[in-house]
């Protein structure tokens, strides 16, 4: 049982890089990209994975690599894959999309750095996206991710967290009411906080794919 996990997740991370691959093809991706231009499903994901590699590089040196390897695969499958991959998708898709450009650099920057956190138990399958990935020389030599303060966001981390959970709440409401997922519903955010409001307009598009929605409407009373 546990090798097939591993071989599914060994598919999972080679699907998703191959999809990110294809993208990267069709664009002209910056060595670096400005703050300001991140939005904040893009702050939330750096941020995830700067906290991972203080934490995976303290697990590693006090030998607890159960413990780092379960880490690193949560984020990997979970986090990057099944959360921020599908956030990105209607940017990637879109032509007139003007964070299209940070999209992409994101995806390319953390998962080079999730590949490096993985390369010490997997590391023939993180060689070889690794070496197709980067102009770098083998993920062997390459730098061991560290923490970056510029990359701890907490505040977006927050945000997304907020969002995660009314996904989570409308996927489950649809579910035990044997809603099918193509079947797409209005859904209706109702906040009186301005904040909260401001926040589900800018991650309306996002938040509609996720949450199966065909429309969103933000009002302040039921």
């Amino acid at each position: 049982e546990r090798v097939e996990a591993s071989r599914n997740f060994a598919n999972k991370v080679w699907n998703a890089s191959r999809f990110i691959m294809m993208n990267l093809e069709k664009a002209e991706v910056p060595a670096e990209m400005p703050k300001e231009n991140l939005t904040i499903a893009d702050k939330w994901i750096l941020s995830k994975v700067n906290s991972l590699a203080a934490e995976v590089t303290e697990n590693l040196d006090k030998y607890e690599l159960g413990i780092a390897v379960q880490k690193v695969y949560d984020f990997i499958w979970e986090e990057f894959c099944d959360w921020y991959i599908e956030m990105v998708k209607p940017r990637l898709y879109s032509e007139t999309d003007e964070t299209k450009g940070a999209a992409l650099w994101t995806l390319k920057t953390v998962l080079t750095n999730a590949l490096k956190l993985l390369h010490p138990y997997m590391p023939f399958i993180t060689e070889e996206i690794f070496r197709n990935l980067t102009d770098e020389e083998s993920i062997m030599i390459s730098a061991w991710p560290e923490y970056k303060e510029e990359w701890n966001f907490t505040e977006e981390e927050a945000e997304v967290e907020l969002i995660k959970e009314a996904v989570r709440a409308i996927r489950n409401t649809r579910s035990s009411m044997n809603v099918p997922p193509s079947r797409k519903a209005r859904v209706y955010v109702v906040t009186e906080d301005g904040g909260t409001a401001e926040l589900f307009e800018k991650s309306r598009v996002f938040f509609a794919v996720l949450a199966s929605a065909n429309e969103v409407v933000i009002q302040k009373d039921k």
